[in-house]
């Protein structure tokens, strides 16, 4: 009797389900944004529910809750009602937290990825005083004094510190780390030459190049970046197989139905590929992905895999 009631449950449960995602959405859609207005995230995420809200014929909803390197509101999505309503935009900090944090409040498996939004590059400039026109005009530069150039980042465990490891690692060169809090500080020291290297957005330093008050070695990403075509990879500088890309990912709580999950990243593929969002982001550097929930978990994977291995080989650690 207790088991039969049981597959009873089940059933109603699989129905309920089943009838939830035929209907979705019925209501409107909140996207969690675990930093704070303004930044390029918010960007995104609003250029995004914009056109979602027409696509999905519900209103789609930013809600942004910063803190804790993007913690608290990665726990909120991890927790919410896996019921397609609470989504959540992250960054490459979703895998490299996990490897930075002694703690977390949620699990590695507590999210279902949805879909890769779009990447971008970073760039490496460095003040015109250095003499170095080039990425191998910075490693000759570095390898000849070991221990005494610097560069800047935006904090410890951010994407520029973890980049700017990962280059030292594959360039063979002893460069030290100066962590500044936000890319603002770490910009204007960059700007006064206190600092005379960084791995930055690209476009938060494009004007200052343009200027000529900074110069761009070498984009981070796979190939030349549509916004600056002139400017070299690092991997084909000089450092081989080396390839940093930023990145906007969607996800949902972990135990949200397939059927709901694969609506939403329907409706989501179908707004990214739209002239409106796909131009916005283009204008912000940024490249469309929309991949597949397969292919992303598989990106998440390689990501934490090489994101754990800098962490450990620059013994990088955050306990709060």
């Amino acid at each position: 009797m207790i088991i039969l009631l049981r597959l009873v449950q089940c059933a109603l449960l699989m129905f309920a389900a089943s009838s939830g995602a035929q209907n979705y959405p019925v209501k409107p859609i909140r996207i969690i944004v675990p930093y704070p207005p303004g930044g390029g995230t918010d960007v995104v995420a609003r250029t995004l529910a914009q056109k979602m809200t027409e696509v999905m014929g519900q209103q789609v909803i930013v809600d942004n809750r910063p803190g804790a390197n993007s913690i608290i509101g990665s726990d909120l999505v991890a927790k919410a009602a896996p019921d397609g309503y609470t989504a959540l935009i992250t960054l490459a900090t979703h895998v490299i937290n996990p490897a930075l944090y002694a703690k977390l409040p949620y699990g590695p498996d507590d999210h279902a990825p949805v879909t890769v939004l779009a990447e971008y590059p970073f760039v490496i400039t460095v003040h015109p005083s250095l003499p170095a026109k080039n990425v191998k005009d910075l490693v000759a530069f570095a390898k000849a004094r070991p221990g005494q150039l610097t560069y800047a980042s935006s904090g410890n465990g951010s994407g520029p510190h973890l980049g700017m490891e990962l280059f030292k690692n594959m360039a063979g060169i002893d460069v030290v780390h100066v962590p500044y809090k936000g890319a603002g500080q770490a910009m204007s020291d960059l700007l006064s030459g206190q600092v005379p290297v960084f791995l930055n957005n690209f476009l938060a330093g494009a004007q200052m190049i343009k200027a000529g008050r900074l110069r761009a070695l070498a984009v981070t990403s796979r190939q030349r970046s549509s916004v600056a075509p002139d400017v070299p990879t690092v991997a084909e500088s000089g450092v081989p197989g080396y390839v940093v890309t930023g990145w906007y990912g969607l996800m949902l709580p972990a135990a949200t139905p397939g059927p709901i999950l694969r609506a939403l990243h329907e409706g989501t593929v179908k707004a990214l590929k739209s002239k409106e969002v796909s131009s916005r982001l283009s204008n912000e550097a940024a490249e469309i992905v929309a991949n597949t929930p397969q292919e992303f978990a598989t990106f998440l994977k390689a990501e934490s895999d090489k994101w754990t291995g800098v962490i450990r080989k620059a013994r990088v650690r955050l306990t709060e």
